[in-house]
């Protein structure tokens, strides 16, 4: 009832309209209505009255709630159903759930703050309350099972995409993360459920820095960590608008995967990429194994290929970290 609200409430403009009106033809009572608009106000809608002349929206708040997101949203299915939470552990784990229940492909689970939240090899991720983006997208692709990891390419992608449409130069390094100043903006994490010849449901899970401050990160991250915010002089972002930018990018990605398979997420990556052409080391995280080369290319799994003395290694996503070669 209070989305069809805000639905009239926009649709009026400037102008005022009667409780009595969106009362007839939502057919309520005007004291359904008088308590809808309370909630939204307390929600952080600013919404003037004046006794004769009823209600006008005058601003809508900067909160990831699902009626700012999906105004204005142009997509054919990821962010078509939202559910939202203040706060959540993890946004993945709510998202796994309610996948396991049955909830529809691009189904968005997003909150403003998560209590635990994780990125790769079980990395803690620091998601403080109204800062910024942390949200989990649930996927039941055609796709078998070893095309999964490639959803994470695929989601790192989208944010660069989005990052440009505000101005945003973003720099991929291999395979999700995406930096700033060799500092990290965004944390991505894919998770699967799977028999051996389908996917029941792909899960990934993306963590935005948005309007974090430096002296708001941690200490033991700050020299780690960086924001948009940051990247963009100290001037925040709408957080709606961008969240609508980066899951429209990720829709028409997904889309185009389905008709042609990953070469366009590639062919993307690779133009974003700040790992390809460089030195690196690789750091093994099961077994230790160490050692240099230059990062040619990725291959059609999204595994990093590295020209060493020794000839060309394939290094596959999860099992590695990556640190530019000390010159």
């Amino acid at each position: 009832m209070r989305a069809k609200i805000l639905s009239l409430l926009r649709q009026a403009g400037d102008r005022y309209i009667s409780g009595e009106e969106i009362a007839s033809r939502l057919g309520v009572s005007r004291t359904a209505v008088w308590k809808h608009i309370q909630e939204l106000r307390e929600a952080g809608y600013h919404i003037a009255s004046h006794s004769r002349s009823g209600y006008s929206l005058r601003e809508a708040p900067d909160r990831l709630l699902p009626g700012e997101i999906q105004h204005g949203l142009n997509v054919r299915c990821i962010g078509r159903e939202i559910i939202f939470r203040d706060v959540v552990d993890s946004t993945n784990t709510l998202a796994k759930q309610v996948a396991a229940d049955g909830a529809p492909e691009g189904t968005v689970i997003v909150a403003e703050q998560q209590n635990g939240g994780k990125g790769r090899l079980d990395r803690h991720f620091f998601s403080p309350a109204g800062k910024g983006i942390w949200f989990s997208v649930i996927l039941r692709p055609p796709f078998l099972p070893q095309e999964a990891p490639k959803c994470t390419l695929l989601a790192a992608v989208a944010v660069a995409m989005g990052m440009e449409r505000f101005g945003l130069k973003a720099g991929i390094k291999w395979p999700n993360d995406i930096l700033y100043e060799n500092k990290k903006l965004v944390g991505i994490l894919t998770e699967m459920s799977a028999e051996m010849d389908g996917i029941n449901y792909v899960v990934i899970g993306t963590g935005i820095n948005v309007n974090i401050m430096a002296e708001d990160f941690p200490e033991e991250l700050r020299a780690t960590a960086t924001s948009l915010s940051i990247m963009n002089g100290g001037k925040p972002l709408p957080r709606v608008k961008f969240f609508q930018a980066v899951l429209e990018a990720m829709d028409e990605l997904y889309d185009a995967v389905k008709r042609e398979g990953f070469a366009p997420v590639m062919a993307a990556w690779r133009r974003y990429s700040i790992t390809l052409g460089q030195e690196v080391r690789v750091i093994g995280v099961r077994d230790g194994d160490v050692f240099t080369g230059r990062a040619a290319d990725i291959d059609e799994d999204g595994a990093l290929l590295v020209d060493t003395p020794s000839g060309r290694r394939r290094v596959l996503a999860g099992d590695v970290s990556i640190r530019p070669q000390k010159r």
